[in-house]
């Protein structure tokens, strides 16, 4: 063993033997390293040597309506703030999803495919590569005739284009005159602590990765177009009409729903200044991806909330739609509640953006600042999943998170917050209902259960119902039974704490798991071992019940809370509410012992939305 390999497995070793928080948890090699590196710590926080690169984006995108072909001339300062020294530079984009030769994880209609991305111009610090990308997929490379030393910084310049698929999914056309133009422009793969850079394919399924950036973007866009965008409109006055441009900025100072533009208005051609082309200017710091809507005839509806009621500072909140859109009529309204509900009871962080605009779409997908869902013809589905959608904005966006390989990292919180969101709108019976329904059932259920794999299995690694119920259902109740196992107040505190390390970064699960482990004060170790490294389920069962005594045999091994319901010989009854705290010593049998000394006629073990895969052993009679 050479002397370096030895000092760092001692380091190593005295290292976690330091911090027993990390000690017990599976942790792959890669992981540690980072830890014993000091870009990450035990306590949770990120470590004294944390470092993240960082890009300021300049682009000038048009829309070409006729043609549906997006171009752009692209400028990007690269920081690279690691020890490292980059001879590569992966380039990321994900719109080649729709080239025939990219890899997917379905099949797709001749509508969906297109030729992707062609590059007309690249220079990288003034000098000219010979690279048109046609043989890039999802993410190509550019062998650095230079390369970037560490704590240095490099300039790069694109001009590309690419064709808006006519099938629309994510992005793409909505109509002949309405396009969602997302992930749209070529962009620097993150390079990070733990993986160095990111090289993973997009396939449609798991998600994204990106760092934090700044952007100024224009959007060049026919007249008679409305551009919708991530961050914030520069130029009103430049591109609409003064009736209009008031309406507009009227929306940002007040709770009154406003219609900036009706029907009649779209196609009267009043609404934008009637050059042939107008140029929308946007900007957004600190944000990890941008994107825009368009369209000719789209309702526009907006107003504003208070999110965090100690500065008074307000979020824009607009809606643009179909005038079939009928769901979104109360976008606007629906958002306000949402966004007020976010920023003040879960999670309880204002919301850290200046915008939200819910666009007419396909997708229901979330964007930094937008959300693109479809019409649903149900009112109250529609707010679901709008909810859904925007909840995000915490988790990946505020967060960071690497939805592509941790992917239980983001969607098991939005789901977990759609569902509390849920009780506060529709009550705890209707929540409770479509929880179950829409995100227990088909997992507790799946026939296929080696499907069933550890929450922690890397997104990358499972498809299909493994992928679904790993990253929504799964996730989401181990969220939900340690917000059980906490209380409320601890809960809050140590989910903020998580949050105050980790918005702007990228925590990986570990951070997490040590994150709350620190602010609770508390060792759970135990827990997060028990949800997210095995393959355990929800299966609980009456084993024995006497005078003294209620056994409960967890079958499933999963640490949930669940309720103990009694009828007693004279009728009456009492429930007995039980925390995932009483698995902690044995994760195999607990035993409640009963208060009353009265006779037993029946007992029913309820785990409400922790939904058993066998109900019928949950029930003891006499």
């Amino acid at each position: 063993m050479r002397k370096k390999s030895f000092q760092f497995l001692l380091f190593s070793f005295l290292f976690f033997a330091q911090y027993g928080f990390s000690q017990e948890l599976f942790m792959p090699r890669n992981i540690k390293q980072a830890y014993a590196k000091g870009t990450r710590s035990a306590d949770g926080k990120p470590g004294k040597n944390y470092w993240q690169n960082h890009g300021k984006y300049t682009m000038e995108l048009t829309v070409n309506a006729d043609t549906k072909i997006v171009s752009g001339t692209e400028t990007i300062v690269y920081q690279n703030n690691s020890n490292d020294t980059l001879k590569n530079l992966p380039i990321r984009f994900v719109n080649n999803l729709h080239k025939p030769s990219s890899p997917r994880g379905g099949a797709v209609s001749n509508d969906f495919l297109t030729d992707g991305l062609t590059i007309t111009s690249l220079k990288v610090e003034g000098e000219v590569y010979n690279e048109d990308a046609k043989s890039w997929g999802t993410v190509g490379n550019v062998k650095l005739k230079k390369p970037i030393l560490p704590h240095s910084k490099i300039t790069i310049n694109i001009d590309w284009n690419y064709p808006l698929s006519k099938e629309s999914g994510r992005e793409g056309q909505i109509d002949d005159t309405t396009f969602f133009v997302a992930y749209s422009y070529p962009r620097v793969s993150v390079f990070d602590d733990y993986n160095g850079w990111d090289r993973l394919p997009h396939t449609d399924r798991q998600e994204f990765y990106n760092d934090f950036n700044d952007y100024t973007y224009s959007v060049k866009a026919p007249k008679n177009y409305v551009v919708y965008g991530t961050g914030d409109l520069l130029n009103p006055d430049e591109v609409l009409q003064p009736e209009f441009s008031e309406r507009l900025k009227k929306s940002y100072t007040t709770d009154e729903i406003l219609h900036i533009a009706n029907e009649q208005e779209m196609k009267s051609g009043a609404v934008t200044k009637q050059y042939d082309w107008n140029v929308w200017k946007f900007e957004a710091k600190n944000i990890s991806d941008v994107c825009f809507g368009l369209s000719n005839h789209y309702l526009w509806d907006a107003g504003s909330v208070v999110v965090d009621k100690k500065t008074n500072r307000r979020a824009s909140i607009q809606a643009a739609y179909d005038v079939k859109g009928t769901d979104f009529v109360n976008s606007v309204k629906n958002n306000q509640y949402a966004l007020d509900y976010f920023s003040n009871n879960w999670p309880g962080i204002p919301y850290p953006f200046s915008k939200m605009t819910a666009f007419h779409g396909f997708a229901d997908m979330e964007y930094p600042m937008m959300c693109n869902d479809s019409q649903m013809n149900d009112p109250v589905f529609a707010q679901l999943v709008q909810d859904h959608e925007v909840a995000h904005t915490y988790f990946p966006f505020y967060m960071g998170i690497n939805e592509t390989r941790y992917a239980f990292m983001d969607e098991g919180w939005a789901t977990t917050f759609e569902y509390l969101i849920g009780i506060a709108e529709h009550g705890k019976e209707a929540a409770d209902k479509f929880y179950k329904e829409f995100r227990v059932e088909h997992y507790i259920n799946d026939p296929s259960t080696e499907e069933d794999q550890p929450i922690i299995t890397m997104s990358t690694q499972v498809s299909g119902p493994g992928y679904g119920n790993n990253s929504y259902g799964k996730a989401s109740l181990s969220y939900i039974a340690l917000k059980d196992l906490l209380g409320d107040d601890l809960f809050k505190k140590s989910l903020h704490a998580y949050m105050q390390n980790w918005n702007g970064k990228h925590p990986i699960p570990w951070d997490y798991f040590n994150s709350i482990n620190t602010a609770s004060g508390k060792n759970l170790n135990w827990f997060f071992n028990n949800w997210f490294f095995t393959t355990h389920y929800i299966d609980l069962s009456v084993k024995n019940v006497d005078a003294k005594n209620i056994s409960v045999q967890n079958i499933g091994g999963f640490a949930i809370p669940f309720d103990v319901n009694i009828i007693y010989a004279d009728n009456s009854k009492e429930t007995l509410h039980q925390t995932p705290a009483i698995w902690e010593k044995n994760q195999k049998v607990a035993t409640i012992a009963l208060k009353k000394q009265k006779q037993i006629r029946q007992i029913t073990i309820d785990g409400g939305i922790f939904m058993d895969a066998t109900p019928k052993n949950n029930e003891w009679k006499k």
